[in-house]
């Protein structure tokens, strides 16, 4: 039994953390950079360590560091989060050697998952459904001349070790792709220090839909349902839910199955996630998250599990303590982000908070780590807060959200509250049946809208004006 966790880590989910190891008799050590010195989830560790000034790459992605502050605190186990080095096989084998377990999945799975044109590969060999494309990395342009000839256009090219939109391409002739592939090798490379990419068909319409899967070191595996996270921009989600009601019961059951069997034949332990595009009742693999994910609230509420406790349960190396058959879903739950930018231009918004209250009641839960009077940092990402509602329907969940972001209180910085309002409100979301393409196609829609009022407006006052003129 672990008797200390350090957290590497920051924000909200290193308080999620914390709070489930105090449930469960587990002292903490927070790490921190000197921007967070103040944070709450340092405030409320059992011990902190500072590792770093701010830029990342000297504190939390700093190995050594990080690493040297367990061996001080004599913690048991790194807890990685998501993000940072949650994924990062390298660190894991680091702290396997110190003698200190990393709860997540093996390095093994890590790199094989971690690597798309792996993971893809591995995909195939258990079973599941994946998307047309090349059979690995992309040599030059006239392999992917000649590969986009073969699966037809259009055509998507991706990063083969990063995700989140970088690196990312789409081309829907042979022209575009002879401009748009040397783009996507600089970004891959710039990004994640690998230029290597690959082609995929791309979907022109499809939902996006994971399965949160669960395993132990005994070679049980279970999963949790499906979330439907197709409300995205730029491929970075604004908010999911579960369980993903486009689906039929039998397409759930179904795509769960291949899953739930993929992973137990590759022994996969910890918590993970396969993403799949789905369209036209047919699932295509994306890739595999080998980590918690931002949006598993939706899950536990659904669920009813505690997924961080799971996580560091598997780790001591106990068993599960349920099987497929003993977990069953209820009602819906929808988690929206709240980050600190302008909800028209998106542009980060720091600051600090002036006021803070967070919305309460039956069914609402709020994941922040905020506070009145705290500064957000400007050199971490934009999100601040999650909040989650969970209802016995959508309909109910969607109402529940719309009041509860009318009560959250977040003054000083502007927020995303306003265009998750929006959202909520439309027509397309309520039927639950929008694509991946929705959301982005939406704003553009408003934008256009309020140019042509502006436009409108200005035209009005140019006539005032010239009438005024006259008169005089």
């Amino acid at each position: 039994m672990f008797k200390k966790i350090l957290i590497a880590n920051r924000g909200e989910i290193a308080l999620r953390i914390i709070r489930a190891c105090r449930e469960m008799g587990i002292k903490t050590v927070a790490v921190h950079s000197t921007a967070d010195s103040d944070a709450m989830y340092v405030k409320m560790a059992d011990e902190s360590v500072c590792i770093g000034p701010a830029l990342s790459s000297e504190s939390y992605l700093n190995k050594s560091a990080i690493i040297s502050a367990a061996v001080v605190t004599n913690a048991d186990a790194v807890h990685p989060g998501y993000g940072f080095l949650s994924e990062n096989a390298e660190f894991a084998e680091m702290l396997e050697a110190h003698g200190i377990e990393f709860i997540g999945p093996t390095p093994e799975h890590i790199k094989k998952m971690g690597d798309k044109v792996e993971a893809k590969r591995t995909a195939i060999e258990y079973g599941i459904p994946v998307v047309p494309g090349s059979d690995g990395a992309l040599d030059n342009i006239n392999d992917a001349l000649k590969t986009a000839k073969k699966i037809g256009y259009p055509v998507i090219i991706k990063a083969a070790s990063g995700g989140g939109g970088r690196g990312m391409k789409i081309a829907f002739n042979e022209d575009e792709l002879k401009s748009q592939y040397p783009i996507a090798k600089a970004e891959a490379k710039s990004a994640f220090g690998d230029e290597r990419v690959y082609m995929e068909k791309y979907l022109v319409n499809p939902k996006h839909i994971e399965i949160q899967i669960l395993g132990d070191k005994f070679g049980n595996v279970v999963t949790l349902g499906e979330r439907d996270c197709s409300c995205q921009r730029k491929n970075q989600k604004l908010i999911e839910e579960a369980p993903a009601t486009i689906l039929t019961k039998k397409e759930s059951t179904d795509i769960q199955a291949i899953v739930r069997n993929a992973m137990a034949k590759m022994g996969y332990r910890g918590v993970g996630t396969i993403e799949f595009l789905f369209e036209n009742g047919q699932f295509y693999f994306m890739e595999m998250n080998t980590r918690l994910q931002v949006e598993h609230p939706v899950t536990e509420q659904v669920f009813g599990l505690d997924l961080v406790r799971e996580q560091i349960r598997v780790a001591q190396g106990e068993k599960l303590g349920f099987t497929q058959d003993d977990i069953k879903p209820t009602g819906h739950a929808i988690e929206c982000r709240i980050n600190a930018e302008d909800p028209e231009t998106f542009i980060p918004f720091p600051g600090t908070v002036k006021y803070y209250h967070a919305p309460g009641g039956l069914g609402v839960r709020v994941d922040s780590g905020l506070y009145s009077g705290y500064k957000i940092p400007s050199c971490y990402d934009s999100m601040i807060a999650k909040i989650i509602v969970f209802a016995p329907t959508r309909k109910d969940a969607i109402i529940r959200m719309h009041h509860a972001l009318n009560e959250f209180v977040i003054d000083g910085v502007k927020t995303s509250i306003p265009l998750s309002q929006k959202i909520l409100a439309q027509e397309e979301f309520k039927k639950g049946t929008y694509p991946i393409h929705w959301l982005e196609d939406f704003i553009k829609s408003e934008r256009a809208e309020k140019e042509e009022v502006e436009n409108q407006e200005d035209k009005k006052e140019v006539k005032k004006t010239s009438k005024s003129k006259k008169k005089k």
